[in-house]
Order: structure tokens, then C-alpha cells, then sequence
């Protein structure tokens, strides 16, 4: 199966072969845990790490940070999903009988090559060769690294140097494996029946019975480990005369008393001599082992690397098949086709909650038409999750998961870039605003017309036509300059203006349901085309239970104010549009000047948000000119 998968894979993708996906992402579409999250399902890895092994769990986490853009590798993965998928028998043979339970090979291989790993661990790779025939069945790279002269050699060396009969109790080098250690431990054999005889002896002359009033023990002091002979205080106080008379009394204690006699002494210092010879001839020995194990580094890193990549697609299709709604095979696309379209699409994450029924809805996004999508409608409608939840399908089609929605048809982006939600940074010496205008200006340095842009909000931290100005500016930017895929979350309906002004650009508005009522506010959850006309502050409000006389002033207040706003609403979306020159006109052209000077500043990219606070304050004089 893993033949077609393209045989021994890679860990992760090349950085020039990998979609560009930056920490800004990573929190916005939740895909990797945070000590915040009351559930393991709350973030993408979450979700799909149903891994049996510590390799898959670690690679898992790399590919979601670099998923692939190469359609036939992506293609390569999606087979062995859908294969996987389709056969519920074996998927569950192939993670229940075969990964799990693996050792961390990654780990123990470090440890081979830096020479410092135990038998006990080298025994734990043997275990885990020796499942490789059955595993082999899912991947020909699995069944040609354990072929007799590759890691049959390594059995074969681990078989001859461990003592397999003393296997887990404890990990020796097998005295068949050197003469000279053969030879030590034969001569110890013998001194241990020395012993025995020593100590039947000496049950004998106490009249006690051997393994039951008499034991034997061990004794350590000085540095030294004696065999020695154990009774209780009870037994001690009945052989007390002749214990003193003919033996040494070594150590008294609540559980007994221990003690020896001289022949019994000479007998075990004899022991502890062979033993650490013994001891120091097979450190010897284990050191030539691990020197020969190491030698079979490369095989085993490609075994790990295969099993690892196995599992993570076993866990792929795992979670296809159990999910509450089907998830779909998504057909991958040249990143020049400009398609983007998600039928019955939903959030991963959100599905899978307790108590959510989740509302499916449809992404068509092409080029020419609908690339630029502005979503507008209420608070808790369902914008954010729905533009996060077209973000996710599209990282999830490229690390070779299926998506969740009933069709999808995806072209190949090259990043993936996400400003949302709104947060000071004030150890950093950054307000809200400037935190978004940063994240906005590295979305405009870095995207490519083939990247996807995902914006929840834009310019809500300054004045109201301030914002609308930047945030028109950027949108226009983005479609005309940039062309990139993009989904713009809004309550700047103003926006919607875009789809006029720019004919032929790919802007296209949707919206967010909502059924207002004299009982209140309903949330939909569907988006439809076209823009919305309001947002629903105050029924928003409403159903938060602010006071009702906060409302009905806010009512009152937002009825005298409409006239005018919507006036200056209407020369705003003119002035953009290259209508005649207002208050509003201008103050976009600043707008666009803020932003060209925040796009020409030379800010490296993937800058830290402190680096970047260090650059700003270093060219704020430019800025403000």
C-alpha cells in the first residue's frame, strides 16, 4: 500500500516544497494545543492525533506546521487515506495489531548513534523488527528493511548477545556470546553453590528450616554487596547462644537479624569479585554490541520514518471514518486554476463538541468571480467560524487528510496567512491597533496570488472612517495588487461597495442568516450571497441583557445619528470608487499612504511582534511625515 504512497517518506516537506504557515495562523485556526483548551478536540492536532506511536504523534505535528504543496505527494497521501478508510478490518488490525505499542524509535535512535543506549532499549528495537513482517503487508519499504542482510542482521546480532531466557526480568549480555565472560560466569555458578551449600549448612547447625525460618539476603555496607543469611528477631532470641558463639552478627533490624559465618564471608567476597568482573567484561561487550547496532542507523531511521508516516495516515482515516458527518476526498488543484469550492462545508473542531448540532455551508471561491469573498451580517453569527473553517479545510487537503464537507475542489496554496480577533501587546509596547496594522503589513509583504488570506476584522482599533479608509485600502490591495484568495470578515458594510467599484476583480459579498423577531434575535448560521444590511448591535446587546434603558438610549442615540452616517456612508463608498473628492476621499488616500509606507518598510519576514515593535518605533518619524 505505502508503495503507492511513494515508498520511504521524508519527515517534513522541504521549507521551498511547504505552505508557508506562521505562528499568527497556528493560534487563529487553533491547530495546535493550548493550556487553555478544556478539550483535546478543540485544536486541529487534537482532532486528527489519533496516533498509536510517539513517531506519528511528532510527525503529525509536523506536517500541520508544513503541509505540502506538491499535488502528486499530497495526491500520494490522500490513496493510502482512502484505502485506509474504506476498510474498517484492516485499519483496525493496522493500528491495533502493528503501531501500537511501538517503542519511540526516533528517541532510541538517537541514543544508538550517540553510542549511549541500554540493552534493555536495544531490546525494545528488537521487539519492535521483529513486527515488521506483519507491518510489511501495509508497506513495501517496511518488508525490504527487514530482508535477512538488513535488519535480519540485527536480530540475528541481538538473539546471539542477550541472554533472551532472563528477558524482562533482566537485561544481560548471554554468556555464550564470549568465552572469557562464559568462563567468569561458570566459576560464578560455582561459587553460588558454595553458597547454598553455606547456608543449608549453617540452617543445619541452628536447627531452622532453609527458605522459611532462615533466609538468605543481601548485605550492603562499605561499598560492598555480601550474600549473607537472614532470621526474624522471634528466631534470633531462640538460637541467640549459638549465633554468638559461631557466627557474625552484621546488621539488626525490625524485619531480623543478618549475619554470616567465615566460610560463608570468604564465598561471597569470592562472588562480588566475579561479579564485578563480570559486570565490567560485559560493559565490554555491550559497548562492541551498540558499535555494531549502530551500523543499521540508516535502515532503522527509514523504518521510523515509514511507520510514522503510516500511522499518521491511519489516524487520517480513522477520523474520516468516525466522524459525526462524512468527511470527502478533496480533489487538489494547480494553485493557476483559482478554485477554492467546499460544498456542505464544516468547522473540524466544532462538529465534534458536545451538544453541536453544526450547520454546513457552501464555499465557492474562483477566480474571476467570487476570489475575494466579504462576509458581513451579526455577532455570533457564524462569520468567524466560517471563514476559519475554509482555512482548515484547505491546510487539512494539504498535509493528505480528507475534509470535512460532502465536496471540495482546492487549488494548491502557497500560504496561508490570518488576522484576527484583537489583543494589546503591552510588554511589548504595542496597542490593539498597532498589533493589527503589523500582522497586516507582513500579510501584505508576504502573500503571492496564490496564497489564501483569511481577515476576521480589520481597523476597528482606530475612528470608524479611519478604519473603513485602511480597511478598504487593504481590501482593494489585496484583490487588485496581490489577487490572492481572500476571505474578508467584516462589519464595515461599506465594503460591499467593492464588488461595484472593482468589476471583473472577483469580489463577491455573502452574509451570515439572522432571524430578528419581537422575542429577540435568531441565529441562522447559513451564509448566503449578497451583503447584509446591519449587523444586529442592538439586538446583540439585547441578548447579551445589557440593561433596557442602556438599549433603548443607544436606540435613541443611534436614530439621530443614521441620516448623517449613512450620508457620509454613501460619499465614503463613492470616493473610493473614484467618485468625486470628499472628507471621506481623503481620508482613504491617507489611508493608502499609511499602508504603501507600512508595506515599503524593510521588515524582514516571519519578524517577531517585539522585533517588529523595535522597527516601527525605529521609523515612526517616516511613518507620520
Amino acid at each position: 500500500m505505502m508503495d503507492a504512497a511513494g515508498g520511504a517518506p521524508a519527515d517534513v516537506a522541504p521549507q521551498q516544497q511547504a505552505m508557508r504557515v506562521d505562528a499568527a495562523v497556528e493560534v487563529a485556526l487553533n491547530l495546535l494545543p493550548s493550556n487553555t483548551d478544556s478539550a483535546t478536540s478543540f485544536s486541529l492536532f487534537g482532532l486528527l492525533n489519533k496516533a498509536q506511536s510517539p513517531m506519528g504523534k511528532a510527525l503529525l505535528k509536523a506536517w500541520i506546521k508544513h503541509p505540502l504543496i506538491d499535488i502528486e505527494a499530497i495526491q500520494q497521501r490522500h490513496d493510502v487515506v482512502e484505502g485506509l478508510a474504506e476498510d474498517a478490518q484492516l485499519r483496525a488490525d493496522l493500528r491495533g495489531l502493528h503501531l501500537r505499542g511501538l517503542p519511540d524509535l526516533d528517541k532510541l535512535l538517537k541514543k544508538l548513534e550517540g553510542g549511549k543506549i541500554s540493552l534493555q532499549e536495544l531490546c525494545q528495537m528488537y521487539r519492535a523488527s521483529a513486527k515488521l513482517p506483519q507491518a510489511g503487508l501495509f508497506a513495501d519499504p517496511l518488508a525490504e528493511a527487514h530482508a535477512p542482510e538488513r535488519l535480519g542482521k540485527f536480530e540475528e546480532l541481538l538473539e546471539a548477545a542477550v541472554d533472551m531466557a532472563r528477558v524482562p526480568d533482566e537485561y544481560v549480555i548471554s554468556p555464550t556470546y564470549d568465552a572469557g565472560l562464559a568462563d567468569i560466569d561458570a566459576e560464578k555458578q560455582e561459587v553460588e553453590q558454595q553458597l547454598q551449600e553455606c547456608a543449608e549448612a549453617a540452617a543445619r547447625d541452628l536447627g531452622l528450616m532453609l527458605d522459611k525460618t532462615i533466609k538468605m539476603d543481601w548485605h550492603k555496607a562499605s561499598n560492598q554487596r555480601l550474600r549473607c543469611l537472614r532470621i526474624t528477631t522471634k528466631e534470633e532470641r531462640a538460637v541467640r547462644k549459638d549465633l554468638a558463639a559461631r557466627y557474625q552478627e552484621l546488621e539488626t533490624k525490625k524485619d531480623g537479624v543478618k549475619f554470616i559465618n567465615k566460610p560463608m564471608k570468604a564465598a561471597a567476597q569470592r562472588l562480588q569479585q566475579l561479579s564485578a568482573s563480570y559486570e565490567a567484561r560485559q560493559a565490554e561487550l555491550l559497548a562492541q554490541v551498540v558499535s555494531v547496532a549502530g551500523t543499521f542507523a540508516p535502515v532503522w531511521r527509514e523504518v521510523s520514518a515509514t511507520l510514522a508516516e503510516l500511522d499518521v495516515l491511519a489516524s487520517f482515516a480513522e477520523v474520516a471514518a468516525s466522524a459525526p458527518m462524512p468527511y470527502t476526498r478533496p480533489t487538489v488543484l494547480p494553485s493557476e486554476d483559482g478554485e477554492i469550492v467546499l460544498r456542505g462545508s464544516r468547522h473540524p473542531c466544532l462538529e465534534v463538541q458536545e451538544g453541536v448540532d453544526f450547520i454546513p455551508n457552501d464555499c465557492v471561491m474562483k477566480k474571476g468571480s467570487s476570489w475575494f469573498n466579504i462576509i458581513t451580517g451579526p455577532n455570533m453569527g457564524g462569520k468567524s467560524t466560517f471563514i476559519r473553517q475554509v482555512g482548515l479545510a484547505v491546510l487539512m487537503a494539504q498535509i493528505g487528510s480528507f475534509v470535512p464537507a460532502e465536496q471540495a475542489r482546492i487549488s494548491i496554496r502557497d500560504a496561508l496567512f490570518c488576522r484576527v480577533g484583537a489583543g494589546d501587546c503591552q510588554l511589548r509596547g504595542l496597542s490593539t491597533f498597532m498589533a493589527e496594522m503589523l500582522e497586516t503589513a507582513e500579510i501584505l509583504k508576504g502573500a503571492t496570488s496564490s496564497s489564501l488570506v483569511i481577515v476576521d476584522e480589520l481597523g476597528r482599533g482606530t475612528s470608524t472612517w479611519e478604519g473603513m479608509g485602511l480597511a478598504w485600502a487593504i481590501s482593494e490591495h489585496l484583490c487588485t495588487e496581490i489577487g490572492c484568495a481572500t476571505l474578508f470578515a467584516t462589519h464595515f458594510h461599506d465594503l460591499a461597495a467593492l464588488e461595484t467599484s472593482l468589476p471583473g476583480a472577483g469580489v463577491a459579498n455573502l452574509h451570515v442568516k439572522a432571524a430578528e423577531t419581537d422575542t429577540g434575535l435568531t441565529m441562522l448560521y447559513q451564509v448566503h450571497k449578497g451583503a447584509s444590511a446591519q449587523s444586529y448591535g442592538l439586538a446583540v446587546a439585547r441578548f447579551a441583557r445589557l440593561p433596557p434603558e442602556v438599549i433603548e438610549a443607544a436606540a435613541k442615540r443611534m436614530g439621530e445619528l443614521e441620516p448623517s452616517s449613512t450620508a457620509g456612508t454613501a460619499g465614503a463608498a463613492a470616493a473610493a470608487a473614484g467618485g468625486s473628492g470628499s472628507a471621506a476621499g481623503g481620508g482613504d488616500q491617507a489611508a493608502r499612504d499609511l499602508l504603501l509606507k507600512f508595506a515599503q518598510l524593510p521588515l524582514e519576514t516571519g519578524m517577531a511582534p517585539d522585533q517588529l515593535a523595535v522597527a516601527l518605533q525605529q521609523h515612526a518619524l517616516e511613518l507620520c511625515q
